[in-house]
């Protein structure tokens, strides 16, 4: 059972930077991809950014140029630099770690708030 969990949510003002953290722990095989999503009541869950363990990466069109994820490969964690900050980035903001060969997974976290307002 890999257990994932998000650190570093929090209120910040419009213009302002926060950085989430996210550690995976329990995995015996290579994660192949960890990422960022998030969700806003009465909305489904998006995808904000993704990395795989190669370091390709892929982001949302409305996070390019403001947010930055990365990750460590040894110690199973993955971060996601946001600056500039938008009040639309309000959301719950959930790590997701992902291996997509035998013995494949998909674990989440319980979530981290991310409130962006004045």
């Amino acid at each position: 059972q890999v257990h994932v969990v998000e650190s570093g949510g929090g209120l910040v003002q419009p213009g302002g930077s926060l950085r989430l953290s996210c550690a995976a722990s329990g995995s015996f095989f290579t994660i192949n991809v960890m990422g960022w999503y998030r969700q806003t009541p009465g909305k489904q869950r998006d995808v904000v950014a993704t990395i795989t363990s190669g370091g390709m990466t892929n982001y949302a069109d409305s996070v390019k140029g403001r947010f930055t994820i990365g990750r460590d490969n040894a110690k199973n964690t993955v971060y996601l630099q946001m600056n500039s900050l938008k009040p639309e980035d309000t959301a719950v903001y959930y790590c997701n770690a992902q291996r997509t060969s035998r013995p494949a997974f998909s674990s989440w976290g319980h979530g981290t708030q991310v409130t962006v307002s004045s």
